[in-house]
């Protein structure tokens, strides 16, 4: 059978060359009839350079490049692109660590593997296909978890329904739905099954750290708590009161777990509330308040409400830091770039009318590497704001 191919128009080989892993629909200027979503494609410039191979798309990204080189997307590619991710995991220190044994293993384009993300707890490893051409490989990418010396894992689940509306979830390996991992030493339950995305959020990681140096016989709200991150991390740097708010229970009932699993229940409180109505009607302050919303944005139509709600919850959370405080500040919405988030959080401060200088600026964990040449993938920002 012959493979499908993919050519562009004139001039719009220049991103790819690049390294940009997209290539939009835009830009193409013939493709071979009859291909469909997920199928994989050679693409070439206009003047027949062969530019790299990847998977079809019916929408406005026609094609996901995941090889640069001449050669199949065979068992031999997979093995040699998720052995390439596990050994950059062990270069940062996350692979065989002793204290963190959960990690990113593979992050989309910042790995080469767009569309793929896995997670790894412990023993167990959870793939979450974003495309179809990623999906149909997922036995490929199964085994070549099991092809790395060293690592042996009991559990491999595919999570896909949450991201593939259609498809279903499936045990690949194994029949566990969560297990107790530890990050920088605190041990955590995570449930790949029923938690959001694939149980965990482990791009906050370093987050949580900066924010355990600081926690030190602090009183911490750690807002849009989810099960507990930046509560545990606190917590574990003998914070003396820490107050998780969630609009969800269930994840509120695993932060509890957790603080109980760690023996520092007393000095942990779970309140379900909507965060904004929770910040309004609030008279406590704290030493650090932390607000990690869901993304507010997912589309660039939607972002102008984004930003007036980022604006309102900060002026809020502002109000919530005592005098001499921290307020620890993120965005996960890919829309909104990071100099849009600074300057909406300026905002938030001149409303306030507090003294507020930027201690530090954060992004994502170097297990959730960004691609150089697409930019996009740097999606989470963050700022820590000393409060007067």
């Amino acid at each position: 059978m012959t493979e499908a191919s993919v050519i562009l128009k004139p001039g719009k080989d220049q991103a790819v060359r690049r390294g940009h892993p997209w290539v939009f629909s835009g830009a193409v200027k013939q493709a071979t009839p009859g291909i469909a979503e997920g199928d994989t494609v050679l693409l070439y410039a206009h003047d027949g350079a062969f530019l790299g191979s990847g998977f079809w798309g019916n929408a406005s990204i026609a094609v996901r490049i995941v090889r640069r080189s001449m050669g199949a997307l065979d068992q031999e590619f997979w093995n040699a692109a998720i052995l390439n991710a596990w050994n950059w995991r062990r270069r940062i220190g996350l692979a065989g660590s002793r204290n963190t044994n959960c990690f990113r293993l593979v992050h989309g384009e910042g790995d080469g593997l767009p569309g793929l993300i896995i997670d790894v707890y412990g023993a167990h490893a959870v793939v979450q296909p974003h495309h179809e051409g990623v999906f149909r490989a997922t036995a490929a990418i199964a085994q070549a978890l099991r092809n790395i010396a060293g690592a042996s894992f009991e559990t491999i689940y595919l999570k896909a329904s949450g991201t593939m509306p259609g498809k279903e979830d499936a045990w690949l390996q194994g029949t566990a739905s969560g297990a107790d991992v530890l990050e920088s030493g605190i041990r955590y339950h995570i449930n790949w099954v029923e938690g959001q995305k694939t149980g965990f959020f482990l791009d906050q990681r370093p987050n949580r750290d900066l924010l355990a140096n600081y926690a030190r016989g602090c009183s911490v709200l750690n807002a849009f708590s989810y099960t507990g991150g930046f509560s545990m991390a606190a917590l574990g740097q003998e914070a003396t009161r820490v107050l998780s708010v969630d609009v969800s229970q269930k994840a509120l009932n695993l932060a509890v777990h957790n603080a109980s699993l760690n023996g520092w229940q007393e000095r942990h409180e779970a309140i379900c509330a909507d965060v904004q109505q929770f910040l309004k009607n609030i008279s406590e302050t704290f030493d650090i308040v932390v607000l990690d919303p869901p993304a507010f944005a997912k589309s660039i139509q939607k972002r102008h409400n984004a930003v007036m709600a980022y604006k309102r919850l900060n002026t809020s959370g502002l109000q919530a830091v005592k005098s001499g405080g921290l307020l620890f500040t993120f965005s996960c919405s890919q829309v909104v770039d990071r100099e849009l988030f600074r300057h909406t959080i300026t905002a938030a401060g001149m409303e306030s009318g507090r003294s507020i200088r930027i201690l530090h600026e954060l992004s994502q964990g170097p297990d959730h590497p960004v691609n150089l040449f697409h930019p996009e993938g740097a999606y989470l920002k963050g700022l820590v704001l000393a409060v007067d």
